[in-house]
């Protein structure tokens, strides 16, 4: 309701994750709480709690449900940020370092051959 009163009734919007390069949450007290969502090229307000009620890419709200929510939420897209702008390389590594570790722990307990081990390892990094 405080959104509508302080925004109107603008309708949606969507931000796409990638192009959100932040996002911060104020917690309720004397005033409202809200979550603020910074986009690339965008001019968010800085001016606190009061400033944010102007903003289109703030949220307001109160009561602790609601503050457990928007922490859950900012968990959520903080996450989505880094995967979002995450380099792709960088993934596909990390994962076939991890598959081959633990090929190598299987090896080495015995679970597999030293052949099976190879052949594996070959087509892990595209040999």
């Amino acid at each position: 309701m405080l959104n509508a009163l302080n925004q109107g009734l603008k309708g949606d919007k969507t931000i796409p994750y990638s192009s959100i390069t932040a996002v911060q949450l104020k917690k309720p007290g004397l005033t409202n709480g809200y979550i603020q969502f910074s986009v690339m090229g965008g001019n968010e307000s800085r001016g606190g709690v009061f400033s944010a009620t102007q903003d289109e890419n703030t949220v307001m709200f109160a009561g602790k449900k609601t503050l457990d929510d928007m922490i859950e939420l900012q968990q959520i897209v903080e996450e989505k940020i880094k995967e979002a702008h995450q380099p792709y390389g960088v993934v596909k590594q990390t994962s076939d370092l991890d598959e081959l570790k633990k090929l190598k722990d299987l090896l080495d307990a015995g679970a597999v051959t030293q052949e099976e081990f190879d052949a594996k390892k070959k087509q892990i990094l595209g040999l």
